[in-house]
């Protein structure tokens, strides 16, 4: 599965490619999905760019995206949002419009209460686990890890000469879970300098990854991205490269 992260962080300054209002991130969703992506992943933004967990500017942005495409939309929930545990989570109890699943990042405070009240809500968990946190052993201790949608893997290691070895010591990290009967399928996928090395890891291993201009902003080749679609093209173009391995099923 190919996962499209439309905007993430980023904004207008990073590059104009980056689309912030619902219009923009509907048209960008719609486009990415017809290349070939299976799943949307999108920070709703306030009028002035800032990421936002408003229950009105969620809704706004779901249904402008769900207007064009019929995957699975899935938001963030990150602490840069709301930084505050408790703010955040009435936050999240105040949505009227329900995303299909939501990130968490387990090493931000108040993971485990936020993901709770998002599964007791009906909205799948992403488990977001960050190379150089302590969120992959704080989730393999988590009564709720059985029940999450998928692992989200994250490399945070921007280098692309280390980010191959970083996302494997994450994986063996995890390896525990893949033993496990509650096994849970992971995304891998990494992030600026380390985003192609470790989506090439991914394809290869025959995991779940991600590609769009929350991860990068440039192509394979190093020249700037114009739109999260080429971004997924080339994605794709590069699971069909000679001496790529067939997908398997790989889960933790």
């Amino acid at each position: 599965m190919l996962q499209v992260c439309l905007n993430g962080r980023r904004g207008p300054g990073d590059s104009a490619a980056v689309p912030v209002v619902p219009g923009a991130l509907a048209e960008a969703a719609a486009a990415a999905v017809a290349a070939g992506a299976e799943d949307v992943h999108v920070h709703p933004r306030t009028p002035c760019g800032s990421d936002t967990l408003s229950p009105r500017v969620l809704a706004e942005t779901l249904t402008a995206i769900r207007a064009v495409v019929d995957v699975p939309v899935g938001v963030t929930t990150g602490a840069w949002a709301e930084p505050d545990p408790v703010r955040r989570l009435a936050r999240v109890r105040s949505w009227t419009v329900l995303p299909d699943h939501a990130s968490v990042n387990w090493h931000e405070p108040g993971a485990e209460s936020l993901a709770a009240a998002l599964l007791d809500r009906g909205v799948a968990v992403e488990a977001g686990l960050w190379s150089g946190t302590d969120g992959p052993a704080r989730f393999l201790r988590s009564s709720l890890a059985p029940r999450v949608l998928r692992v989200l893997a994250e490399v945070t290691d921007p280098s692309p000469d280390t980010a191959e070895d970083t996302a494997r010591a994450l994986l063996a990290t995890l390896a525990p879970l893949a033993r496990s009967p509650h096994a849970r399928p992971v995304l891998l996928h990494g992030e600026d300098g380390s985003a192609w090395p470790v989506l090439r890891l991914a394809l290869s291993l025959g995991l779940d990854t991600r590609i769009g201009l929350e991860d990068t902003l440039l192509l394979p080749d190093g020249t700037p991205a114009v739109s999260n679609t080429r971004l997924v093209a080339a994605a794709l173009a590069g699971s069909a490269e000679p001496g790529a391995s067939a997908p398997e099923t790989v889960s933790a």
